[in-house]
């Protein structure tokens, strides 16, 4: 493994997609979710996990992303970044699809549990879990679908970037020949 720490392609990937959060989009169809399990493949260390806290609370200023939920969002995308670190040896597109779906479905299982909170339309019983995932599977389908979709942009200009312009970020199990 490498001992360099320094990622200026994975940092510079990670703006991109933090500048594309802001722009206008559907409901739960952001990059946020692609680019925290981007940066975990990608950014070492603490830096991994910062980038998706700093990036949603920086953001959600502009955008009014606060909300019961706002805690359970947030861990969400570091869960994100934990599965993103598993990634960090591969290119390979099914197990970074693989990586996506399971994130994106811990983010509908984790962040639909808020909608139980005391105040929240469902009651605390085995019918309102179901009630509430049920109200959340039109979000899902936008979460999975940006989640493939960022990640396959950032994973992909990643791999075509190391090779073309930053030979040192390549994945060091493809260095060897």
């Amino acid at each position: 493994m490498e001992n360099n720490t320094a990622r200026p392609l994975g940092a510079g990937l990670t703006v991109l997609g933090a500048v594309a959060r802001v722009l206008p989009h559907l409901p739960n169809f952001t990059p946020v979710g692609g680019l925290s399990l981007f940066a975990g493949a990608r950014m070492r260390g603490w830096q991994a996990y910062a980038l998706p806290l700093v990036l949603m609370g920086i953001t959600d200023l502009f955008v009014g992303g606060y909300s019961r939920a706002t805690p359970l969002v947030y861990v969400s995308f570091l869960i994100y970044v934990w599965i993103g670190s598993r990634l960090r040896d591969t290119e390979n597109p099914l197990k970074i699809g693989a990586g996506a779906i399971v994130g994106s479905l811990q983010f509908f299982l984790l962040t639909n549990l808020s909608l139980l909170a005391p105040g929240n339309l469902y009651p605390h019983t085995l019918a309102g879990v179901m009630q509430s995932y049920a109200a959340g599977i039109p979000f899902y389908g936008r979460t999975l679908a940006s989640d493939l979709l960022y990640s396959a942009a950032l994973f992909g200009l990643h791999a075509w970037l190391s090779r073309a312009v930053a030979r040192s970020e390549r994945v060091a199990s493809l260095q060897v020949a």
